[in-house]
């Protein structure tokens, strides 16, 4: 069944997909892969009521052992460290003079770092962000819940949400789960095509009209931890 959906595939159905920005107003650039480097982007689209970003401070999670800041359009990057030397915060500040009198341009912020050889897990960059108003009053957003957008607790507002998905090669790879997952378009929405057994998912509408068209092939709708599985990328 993998080979005859595979054919079909390879004969003009494709798959696009593009890095998405989470939807918290201190966004950020996904996804991560497992155990490389690579620069993570966070973006600041608005101020807070109508005044200008003047800082952001982001903080890094303990598994994130490696970090460089970049300078931004904000301000210069300064970075704050534990006793062992792990950078454990990083903060963009603009100068007060360069405050704007309202909020009006958008800021990108940028860190190379080490993501995590995690698989199939989200990492959590709260950030906290300071405006200032013209009459010099500041005003703090803390974009901290840790949870998924649809579990923030009335009141606060998620953070900064990184999903790591495994490193790959182009073509078929071969995965073990390390963990149990629930929602498939979370982790696989990048791959073509997803085979567990005589099972299949995909994110692509067509493909999945392939595999429910298919005699012999289930939908697959959840894994858990310890599955085998073919991914296709």
């Amino acid at each position: 069944m993998i080979r005859t959906i595979s054919t079909m595939l390879g004969a003009g159905f494709s798959v696009v997909f593009a890095s998405t920005v989470a939807r918290a107003h201190i966004g950020i650039t996904g996804p991560g892969f497992a155990g490389t480097s690579q620069l993570v982007t966070f973006s600041v689209g608005h101020g807070c009521e109508g005044s200008d970003t003047r800082s952001v401070r982001v903080e890094i999670p303990p598994e994130v052992l490696s970090v460089r800041a970049v300078d931004s359009n904000l301000g210069r990057a300064s970075v704050e460290l534990d006793d062992a030397g792990l950078v454990t915060s990083v903060t963009w500040e603009k100068p007060e003079a360069e405050v704007l009198p309202s909020d009006t341009n958008y800021y990108t912020l940028a860190l190379r770092l080490s993501v995590p050889n995690r698989p199939f897990t989200t990492l959590y960059f709260p950030a906290y962000q300071t405006c200032q108003t013209a009459d010099g009053e500041l005003i703090e957003v803390a974009w901290s819940a840790a949870v998924s957008e649809d579990e923030v607790p009335e009141g606060e507002e998620p953070a900064p949400a990184l999903t790591i998905l495994p490193a790959r090669t182009p073509g078929w790879n071969q995965l073990t789960l390390p963990v149990d997952i629930d929602d498939l378009s979370a982790f696989f929405s990048d791959a073509q095509i997803v085979w567990k057994g005589d099972a299949a998912y995909s994110a692509s509408a067509v493909t999945a009209e392939l595999i429910a068209n298919t005699e012999g092939v289930s939908a697959l709708t959840s894994l858990a931890a310890g599955d085998q599985i073919w991914v296709k990328y």
